[in-house]
């Protein structure tokens, strides 16, 4: 399926399980060490606040790069995922031995769930794709429904404003002719919605959430992907600790080609 038949399906469920019949998701974030540096600094936030005993709730978990990590560290997980093809490559990876109960179901839905179950939840894949506010606020609802208070909600968005330097490295002629609004700079939300870290800010300040940090989850990792690969080990390390440095300060937040927010229900 090519983008012309994805952009013609009405039904969004349906349009967001076609995409990773395209999308690769199983090896977006382990394939390279540029491509790892989103893990790993997202790991590093969440252990700021997992505790022996929590339990975990990925919701959009794709193919279980975090339900996986976790689970096998001793975490109870539960994942919910909607696309068919990301379901698959998961039950594919499950042992006997990983406590991780798995359900395909929609994000804005998550009624299998009891209130206020969750010490940590995960939201890092449904606001990659939905476009209307009612349904962005829907998710966030049902994501803090099943948090318990003081919990801890992560949240990913993919930043609008430096996907333009990504794709400008692999387009020359992007900025004249690339997907986005040529006076706003808004970028067109398909296949997925991009926000900026005003945007995203907003919409969790809107639903009540209390926003512990804001962080750059990859920075420049995707530009500067032939360099970093090219890194020793030792020269990496350095280069994540360089990375970990900046990714909170403010004037490099939107630098990023991924957008982590960690809040607190109030």
């Amino acid at each position: 399926m090519d983008f012309e038949l994805l952009i013609k399906i009405e039904n969004e469920s349906e349009r967001v399980n076609k995409i990773y019949d395209i999308f690769n998701e199983e090896n977006r974030l382990n394939h390279s060490k540029a491509a790892r540096v989103e893990f790993i600094t997202t790991v590093r936030y969440i252990e700021k606040y997992l505790k022996e005993g929590d339990k975990i709730l990925d919701i959009g978990a794709g193919t279980g790069e975090y339900s996986f990590y976790f689970a096998r560290k001793g975490y109870e997980v539960s994942a919910l995922e909607l696309a068919d093809a990301n379901i698959k490559v998961f039950k594919n990876k499950l042992t006997s031995e990983d406590r991780i109960s798995l359900v395909q179901g929609n994000a804005l839905d998550l009624s299998c769930y009891e209130d206020k179950s969750f010490d940590i939840v995960l939201l890092f894949g449904p606001l990659y794709h939905l476009k209307n506010n009612k349904d962005k606020h829907k998710c966030i609802e049902e994501a803090k429904r099943v948090c318990k208070d003081g919990g801890k909600i992560f949240f990913a968005f993919i930043s609008n404003d430096f996907v333009f330097l990504t794709e400008f490295g692999y387009d020359c002629n992007y900025f004249l002719n690339g997907d986005y609004n040529k006076d706003t700079f808004k970028l067109n939300d398909f296949p997925f919605v991009f926000h900026t870290v005003e945007a995203a800010r907003n919409l969790l300040h809107k639903k009540d959430i209390n926003i512990l940090h804001e962080v750059a989850a990859d920075g420049a990792s995707e530009l500067l992907a032939m360099r970093i690969n090219e890194m020793s080990e030792e020269d990496y390390a350095q280069y994540l600790r360089y990375h970990f440095y900046i990714c909170e300060k403010p004037e490099m937040i939107g630098m990023t080609n991924h957008l982590l927010f960690v809040g607190e229900k109030r």
